[in-house]
């Protein structure tokens, strides 16, 4: 990047009209918006959640939450109009489609809990790869004000002034358009911090006001072949291990909802991982095929947190008592799973659950090998573990929901892990 860039930082802050001036500093209202618009969007995901969410913009929590980002005038003026419903091109498709609004609301859930840019970033590509019609990275508006220094906003005056600053052509309706800006957007504001902020909406600001012919620049600060391939180079690699993550992650959700469909089908009380209440199998988050609370269990809260974090569980109908458990290993290490199974049996010595470990197919060598390891055996010698294939586990879900009458169904098709 050029050091004259540092000339039209300057120029900016020291305008009294400039966006930096009228809407980043000194404005109460601006910082007042990011508790409400994090309310809102909270509200919208429980909305959706609860199957109470309308099949239109107008009325919605949506509204809400838009209709306080596009107060903001000086930057956000016509924030709302991606939102709005458009029946005759079905978009944003979130309003009529169950799947798409299902997988929206787990977006905003998830981007609410995230503590990391990793994780954000990540979602964008899940989501972006879903290609919700009309769902276009206009979100990043929303997702400004829940992590407003590490996503910065995004819309047509924006775009036009990164253009024009960096002699660049990138276009307004796509997601990866938006994350080579943003990471150009991240190094000239590190490079610039002292004359910048954290916050991404100094810089928004002043590529808005460049877009918006409020300050005219050359062409000087275009970015060389290098630079442009560096983002590139990055953003196709991130991309790749999104898509591969997702591929497991599809994989791992699936088995967690055929186990939680079976439980329920034979009489138990079931509920998946605390962590992964917004996951989605055919459109169905885990959460709403899960019971809502989690019982409460005769342990210290060290134990109970950890027992909360297994993928699924089955409870005697209306207690505490654990019938079964279950750790879906499609990926990560299985001794993390093992270890949480045998934390659960020596919570409850009395009342032993039959516990079990899903794994894929090509997998299974490798856990017979695992539980082979003296220093495994020493450790759950007492401990009644049997494990099951992916392949048997898809197979079987209808017919044991149809024909079983207890957790024994299960011993059709699970193996005994030694």
């Amino acid at each position: 990047m050029n050091q004259p860039i540092k000339t039209v930082i300057e120029r900016y802050k020291r305008d009294g009209e400039s966006v930096y001036n009228t809407w980043f500093v000194n404005n109460d209202e601006r910082l007042k918006a990011f508790r409400s618009i994090r309310k809102g969007v909270q509200q919208v995901v429980d909305d959706i959640r609860d199957d109470s969410f309308p099949n239109d913009f107008k009325g919605s929590s949506l509204e809400f939450v838009i209709t306080c980002i596009s107060e903001q005038k000086q930057v956000f003026a016509g924030a709302s109009h991606p939102f709005y419903w458009k029946p005759k091109l079905r978009i944003p498709d979130i309003y009529e489609n169950e799947q798409n609004k299902r997988a929206f609301g787990a977006f905003l859930d998830w981007c609410l809990k995230a503590t990391n840019e990793e994780k954000l970033l990540k979602e964008i590509i899940r989501l972006d790869g879903l290609n919700i019609k009309g769902l276009g990275p206009a979100v990043a508006n929303i997702l400004y004000f829940l992590h407003p220094t590490l996503l910065p906003p995004f819309n047509t005056a924006i775009v036009n002034g990164f253009n024009r600053l960096f002699g660049e052509k990138r276009k307004l309706g796509s997601w990866s358009e938006y994350l080579a800006m943003r990471a150009v957007m991240l190094e000239v504001n590190q490079q610039h911090r002292s004359l910048l902020s954290s916050d991404l909406g100094a810089i928004a600001g002043l590529l808005f006001d460049i877009g918006s012919n409020k300050l005219l620049v050359g062409n000087e600060h275009t970015l060389t072949d290098a630079e442009r391939e560096k983002v590139e180079k990055s953003l196709r690699k991130r991309r790749k291990e999104v898509e591969e993550d997702g591929e497991q992650g599809n994989l791992h959700s699936e088995m967690q909802a055929h186990l939680l469909k079976i439980g329920s089908a034979l009489g138990y009380d079931v509920i998946c991982a605390s962590n992964d209440r917004s996951r989605c199998h055919a459109g169905i988050t885990l959460g709403s095929m899960s019971m809502h609370v989690f019982p409460r269990l005769p342990v210290n809260e060290a134990t109970a947190k950890t027992i909360r974090l297994i993928d699924v569980l089955w409870f005697e109908k209306d207690s505490h008592r654990v019938a079964a458990a279950f750790e879906v290993e499609k990926c990560t290490t299985i001794t993390s799973g093992i270890g949480r199974m045998i934390d659960l049996h020596h919570s409850f010595p009395a009342s032993a659950s039959s516990l079990y470990i899903v794994i894929p197919d090509k997998r299974e060598k490798e856990l017979q090998l695992l539980m082979a390891r003296p220093s495994v055996r020493a450790t759950h010698t007492d401990v009644d573990m049997h494990y099951i294939l992916f392949s048997d586990l898809r197979k079987h879900c209808d017919a044991m929901c149809t024909f079983g009458d207890s957790k024994d169904i299960l011993k059709k098709i699970a193996k005994k892990a030694e």
